[in-house]
């Protein structure tokens, strides 16, 4: 199944980089005689409710949601390493604060917190990367800070602190190098968490707005004609579900080379 998602996501992202040569119409161009129509030889997945092409909305929309995605991992899994290598390595006050932190922003669901955030900032594509940057830390925190309370123990890294390493320069250059194998598992599942979470917040209307391609807003718009006009969701719907699970078996494969004893449990 790791050879299943890495095809999809490397599907996806070859997709979204070409989407301006692959895309058959210009997303925002406008048939009004055909709208609705569904899937046909010129119009694969049919048209919308204005009369765009399903099928180049969706090529579109792939880079709007990688694009997120790979904001939000970046900048929660740099924000939370470090803050969850600082708290794990230093101790004392300075952890017992993290902890609490992530304890607090951990006790609320956190889409609704992303929603209430969005909410207040207002709908664009830069507060959603931000709302969910702001709840995206605590679980890279969480994770790094386990391992640099085990890693912190070993010999190298005693052997540098007896040279007279500085906290900084243990961290960088010892602690959170060890880390990066599970840092790597977290960061391809979280990718799948932001994806869904952008697609959520866009459906919402708080997310990208239109005319801009989103995976979520085609969803809301394609929401009144489920009936007389199924393909405006069931596409979009099956983008969404194909890029997550690609990156869910992507991250489970990951996760059983770093830690083959888990794997072996898993299947057992």
């Amino acid at each position: 199944m790791t050879r299943v998602g890495a095809m999809i996501v490397a599907l996806a992202v070859s997709m979204a980089v070409l989407s301006p040569i692959l895309a058959p119409y210009d997303p925002a161009s406008q048939v009004l005689s055909l709208r609705l129509a569904g899937p046909m030889l010129d119009h694969p997945f049919g048209l919308d409710e204005l009369g765009r092409d399903i099928l180049s909305r969706i090529l579109a929309g792939a880079r709007i949601s990688l694009l997120v995605g790979l904001a939000v991992v970046s900048v929660s899994a740099t924000a939370g390493s470090l803050l969850g290598a600082t708290a794990g390595y230093v101790g004392g006050r300075l952890d017992t604060l993290i902890c609490r932190i992530i304890d607090i922003l951990m006790a609320f669901p956190g889409i609704l917190l992303a929603i209430a955030l969005v909410a207040v900032l207002g709908p664009s594509l830069f507060n959603v990367v931000l709302a969910l940057s702001a709840i995206g830390w605590v679980g890279y925190a969480r994770l790094v800070r386990g391992q640099v309370l085990r890693a912190r123990e070993f010999e190298f890294v005693q052997a540098a602190r007896a040279l007279g390493a500085g906290t900084w320069r243990v961290l960088l250059t010892h602690l959170l190098p060890a880390t990066l194998p599970t840092l790597m598992v977290q960061s391809t599942l979280g990718m799948a968490g932001a994806i869904l979470a952008e697609a959520s917040l866009s459906f919402l209307g708080l997310g990208v707005q239109p005319p801009t391609p989103s995976w979520g807003t085609m969803l809301n718009g394609g929401r009144a004609h489920l009936l007389d006009a199924p393909h405006l969701t069931v596409f979009p719907g099956l983008a969404i579900a194909l890029l997550v699970l690609g990156f869910n078996f992507l991250g489970d494969g990951l996760r059983d080379r770093v830690d083959p004893r888990r794997g072996m449990g898993g299947r057992a």
